[in-house]
């Protein structure tokens, strides 16, 4: 019984004293959940096994042994570049590690990276070439996918990683949101497109388009910038000028019913002094 009570006592303690995230925190805890969406497709999810074949089951053999051992599918830690966010390099990273090139002297460190080359690759649906740096896993992908605009619609934010993918994926989804207008000189093909890809659009709304994307300090900004557009001050000269616009469109309408009303008054009495004038039934 005690220690159900403690148990329950250390849950609401572990509630009252949760760890804050970094959308609890400022600015941050007014994005929308669009941008959370984004974020923790880009952040949060684990991305394919690229630089090591992961294993399915639980346990293995060792052959030599014959001793059961238990899997461990660990990650090899990656490093991301600044660079790798100016091409697509398909899920490929800098590797740090060791390398041993003599059997009589000791390791040393040694970066692994990947083979990078600059090649041309065509978007239908921004009807566009784009020079663009990539590895042999970016290609091998595209030709998977069956072109560069379905390997990017596809793959999830995690695997693109780089910025450069991230926006031309966010700008094929404006553009098919809008209809494909860069085909609108030849409806048939713009209509041949559109029906092509139109199927990636049911797994985002416009708002979540809107801010797919973004970086953290981008998606920030944003935020600031709506709320200074929302709450900007109005110049007093505005709000005096509107104010005198009101006074004298009323003074303008008052003056126009107080004459209404002496046109009918003069009507009603000449009425009354005209002899020929109908008389009122007793």
């Amino acid at each position: 019984m005690a220690s159900s009570r403690i148990q329950a006592t250390v849950r609401q303690l572990s509630n009252t004293f949760k760890k804050k995230s970094r959308f609890d925190i400022g600015i941050a805890s007014e994005l929308p959940p669009a941008y959370k969406k984004f974020w923790r497709e880009w952040k949060v999810l684990k991305p394919a096994a690229v630089h090591f074949i992961p294993q399915e089951s639980k346990w293995k053999r060792d052959e030599l042994t014959g001793e059961t051992l238990p899997v461990q599918n660990v990650p090899i830690p990656l490093k991301h570049p600044a660079e790798i966010h100016e091409g697509i390099w398909g899920g490929e990273a800098v590797i740090k590690g060791f390398q041993k090139r003599s059997d009589q002297r000791r390791r040393v460190p040694h970066y692994w990276v990947p083979v990078l080359k600059r090649t041309v690759v065509r978007s239908e649906v921004l009807n566009t070439h784009l020079s663009v740096t990539v590895t042999d896993r970016t290609i091998n992908l595209i030709n998977d996918h069956y072109g560069f605009d379905h390997y990017l619609l596809k793959t999830p934010a995690c695997d693109l990683v780089s910025m450069l993918a991230l926006k031309l994926k966010k700008q094929i989804l404006i553009e098919l949101m809008n209809g494909c207008p860069r085909y609108a000189n030849n409806p048939q093909k713009q209509k041949e497109i559109y029906n092509e890809y139109k199927t990636y659009l049911s797994s985002y709304t416009p708002e979540e388009i809107e801010w797919y994307g973004l970086t953290w300090y981008e998606a920030l900004s944003k935020v600031a910038k709506q709320k200074e557009a929302q709450n900007k001050p109005v110049p007093l000269k505005n709000i005096y000028r509107k104010k005198l616009v009101e006074k004298l469109k009323e003074a303008e309408s008052e003056d126009k019913n107080d004459a209404t009303e002496e046109i009918s008054t003069t009507t009603s009495w000449l009425s009354k002094m005209n002899p020929f004038g109908k008389k009122d039934e007793a």
